[in-house]
């Protein structure tokens, strides 16, 4: 079930931070990030991505409601979406790399398809 993971955060901080993540992957394409977020991050890209293939103004706001950045909804709904017009879902792709030298977290890249 996607958002269950709390990621060691308060709701608030947690919230914020996947904004940024899913702003981040839609954005640049790919990011590098631990495996959990990326297992969260790739839920709600997924659903921007759906927003955007939809189209409408009311779906245009609901992406500009969770995007941090309107050039990031513009880029969504031009070029990114009608290149999953055809696709029914799994449009992020997670690669696992190994841990983190740090923590030994384990880390993952999330990179659209």
């Amino acid at each position: 079930m996607p958002g269950t993971r709390k990621l060691g955060r308060p709701t608030d901080q947690r919230r914020a931070m996947l904004r940024n993540l899913v702003t981040s992957v839609l954005e640049s394409g790919r990011i590098e990030t631990t495996v959990a977020r990326a297992k969260e991050v790739r839920s709600m890209a997924e659903k921007m991505i759906t927003l955007g293939k939809e189209g409408s103004l009311h779906s245009r706001r609901q992406a500009l409601a969770y995007i941090t950045k309107e050039d990031v909804v513009k880029k969504l709904f031009d070029e990114i979406a009608p290149k999953y017009a055809d696709r029914q879902g799994g449009y992020t792709r997670i690669v696992k790399m190994g841990p983190r030298r740090g923590d030994a977290a384990e880390m993952a890249i999330i990179e659209l398809v």
